[in-house]
């Protein structure tokens, strides 16, 4: 039976509606102003002034002007193949670090946990880092963007607590039915802690999405460029010439636009993924943070 809500709770309802709703403008509004914006004539978006809702007279030229340049194109298929082969390796070493670290039989993982946090708080630093990647010949290699972040640590104990979760008399009865370590992995933890290895997925693949320090830092080639790096130079460094390359010269006047388009462009990918993820996402947290 529904209790009636006194006028003080409609009032208190219709407040928090109201917080809810100003939340959602105030976030939603800066990516629709991009998106209207990257639509817009370049001159009239110009002239605009306060909260624009419309495109300010409608214009493909940004987009053409993007999907225009090799460079654009280049550093789009970098990033996916920088953002693919690292959420593939990063899932494997992860799953199989985790896996290793919640065996009760193994010796010494106190140890082993107490190091890889350690890890998470102190580090060599970026000269000594620069330096071990040029040892290792990390230089303007592509897989400079992949192996220096083959395992985070926090999505490792994620895991590992997910695996923990798992009964134990599932393993054991694994293991008088003949199943090797692997086979208990393959056919048993990970079929049910599936929700926590998508969760952590997208986290890996976010990041990867969204690298630019290391390609900034180790990558001298531009044809190498991940997108985020062309974004963040056509974005904060305002190097048209650079970034656009010969459609620098007749696209000053429209650069605007074109930052807004390259933004868009640089986002669907995500918003094409994240759909498909979303559904694990609250089950795989909760299972990678609480252990029974």
């Amino acid at each position: 039976m529904n209790r009636k809500l006194s006028f003080g709770d409609k009032i208190l309802h219709a407040f928090i509606v109201c917080i809810m709703l100003a939340v959602i403008v105030i976030t939603l509004y800066p990516f629709w102003y991009v998106l209207v914006a990257s639509f817009s004539d370049a001159e009239k978006l110009n002239l605009a002034r306060g909260i624009i809702l419309l495109p300010q007279g409608v214009s493909l030229q940004a987009y053409q002007v993007i999907f225009q340049d090799t460079l654009i194109w280049k550093s789009y298929g970098n990033t996916i193949l920088y953002t693919v082969a690292g959420t593939l390796l990063n899932i494997v070493l992860t799953t199989i670090g985790a896996y290793a670290l919640s065996r009760r039989q193994l010796i010494g993982k106190s140890v082993i946990m107490k190091l890889l946090v350690f890890t998470m708080y102190f580090n060599g630093g970026l000269i000594p880092t620069f330096l071990l990647m040029d040892n290792l010949g990390l230089i303007d290699n592509r897989l400079v963007m992949i192996l220096p972040n083959a395992i985070s640590v926090y999505n490792l104990i994620i895991l590992r607590t997910a695996f923990l979760s798992v009964p134990h008399a599932l393993e054991e009865a694994a293991i008088i039915d003949g199943a090797s370590p692997i086979r208990i992995l393959v056919n048993v933890i990970l079929p049910l802690t599936l929700p926590s290895i998508m969760v952590i997925g997208l986290f890996y693949m976010v990041g990867h999405w969204n690298s630019y320090f290391n390609a900034m830092i180790y990558l001298r080639d531009s044809d190498k460029y991940p997108l985020q790096l062309v974004l963040r130079n056509l974005l904060i460094e305002n190097n048209m010439e650079e970034t656009m390359g010969s459609f620098s010269f007749i696209d000053q006047r429209i650069a605007e636009t074109v930052k807004y388009a390259a933004i868009i462009v640089s986002v669907i990918p995500v918003f094409v993924v994240y759909p498909f993820v979303q559904k694990f996402f609250v089950q795989g947290a909760m299972i990678g943070s609480i252990k029974e």
